[in-house]
């Protein structure tokens, strides 16, 4: 992070870090730069380091800069997507043999590529309860190189305790990864309370408009940012410069709207928890949650995702999802729009059969930006 921004607020750093007017024609938007290749002075004379747009990229640049900065990091990096960010990191920091704690309650996506990618590599993984400081220390052995957290988590809103977990994994001597999706770095600051790496899906709250793909990750430490950064150019799964500007563009907005989906987010879950048609409703920002002093102590407040049981079992859910017309059927979160799912038959799928496998009663709702009274009425009539 440029010593620039180290002083700035949250808000100041999300519009300005790395969004330099341009030099030529003083734009206040950094320029998109669609361009594969560049002229060099002469063999080996780059201009500013760029010479072809896998490497680098001056839109993709201004990025990386921007997350580093939000993340209180040393190095970001921008991916095609939240899954070309892990399998980078994975690749450059495990080698067959090696071993890796993952949480009980993960992203599907982020368990198909242990479970169906990675194991076949010759890497084994434990499953945890990451919420279980305990847990965590007895499922780490001497072949384990990294933890992995997701907090909050998908999609059983679980809260681990990152201060704690970042202990235990020092003691061990193996690196802290948390997916910081969920809060964005707007709501929690992982590599602070200790992760040695942040990984996000920008597609979701970073963008915050449903219009981008997007990955990345952000360390600690400038030697471990630089060794990812040569495997991200040796492999290539970048983000396009079209891609980057955009999710620059939805930063911007970043901390008005995770204020707003908070503030929704809290007078939904006060409503669900009061349906008769609901058994149970999970967002860390109820009193009642397991998580919740946690939560309350290493976020800035409890964001936007919700999940609810119901009673009747999954076709009652999947109708849940079905009736309902303000909030969206879909996969994905985040975006200014209200959307539902459910997890069982959509975003975690992949799980069924696993330690891992959602309950099938289960709807998992990313609560949008829109009047908190429409969706309240939306969900009412969906539940009947």
């Amino acid at each position: 992070m440029s010593d620039q921004h180290t002083h700035q607020s949250f808000e100041t750093r999300a519009i300005h870090a790395g969004n330099t007017a341009d030099p030529l024609t003083g734009a206040v938007v950094p320029p998109i730069y669609q361009v594969s290749t560049y002229k060099q002075d002469g063999v080996g004379g780059l201009r500013g380091g760029y010479e072809y747009s896998r490497s680098a990229n001056p839109t993709r640049t201004a990025l990386e800069e921007n997350l580093a900065a939000l993340e209180g990091g040393r190095r970001g990096l921008a991916f095609a997507s939240g899954l070309a960010a892990e399998d980078c990191l994975l690749r450059a920091l495990l080698a067959p043999g090696d071993h890796v704690v993952i949480p009980n309650d993960a992203y599907g996506g982020t368990f198909r590529l242990f479970a169906k990618v990675v194991e076949r590599w010759g890497v084994d993984f434990s499953v945890a309860d990451t919420s279980d400081v305990a847990a965590v220390r007895d499922a780490i052995n001497d072949r384990t190189k990294l933890v992995w957290v997701e907090t909050p988590s998908n999609p059983l809103l679980g809260i681990t305790d990152i201060e704690a977990v970042a202990g235990v994994a020092r003691q061990a001597g193996v690196k802290l990864v948390v997916d910081n999706t969920f809060a964005s770095p707007y709501l929690q600051q992982p590599l602070a309370l200790g992760a040695d790496v942040v990984v996000h899906s920008l597609t979701k709250y970073m963008g915050g408009h449903s219009d981008v793909v997007g990955g990345a990750l952000v360390t600690a430490d400038a030697a471990l940012g630089e060794e990812l950064a040569y495997h991200q150019n040796a492999m290539g799964a970048v983000a396009g410069p079209f891609d980057s500007w955009i999710v620059l563009r939805g930063i911007k907005t970043l901390a008005v709207r995770m204020d707003r989906h908070s503030e929704n987010a809290e007078k939904v879950a006060g409503m669900l928890t009061q349906h008769p048609k609901v058994t149970q409703v999970l967002y860390p920002g109820l009193p009642e949650h397991p998580g919740h002093e946690i939560a309350a102590k290493q976020m800035r407040s409890f964001g936007g995702m919700i999940s609810f049981r119901v009673q009747g079992g999954e076709e009652a859910a999947v109708e849940v999802c079905n009736r309902a017309k303000l909030f969206t059927l879909g996969e994905s979160l985040g975006g200014v729009e209200s959307l539902i799912e459910h997890p069982g038959r959509m975003t975690h799928a992949s799980v069924a059969g696993s330690a891992l496998e959602v309950p099938a009663d289960l709807v998992r709702l990313s609560v949008g930006i829109e009047n908190a009274d429409d969706l309240l009425a939306d969900l009412r009539r969906a539940l009947g």
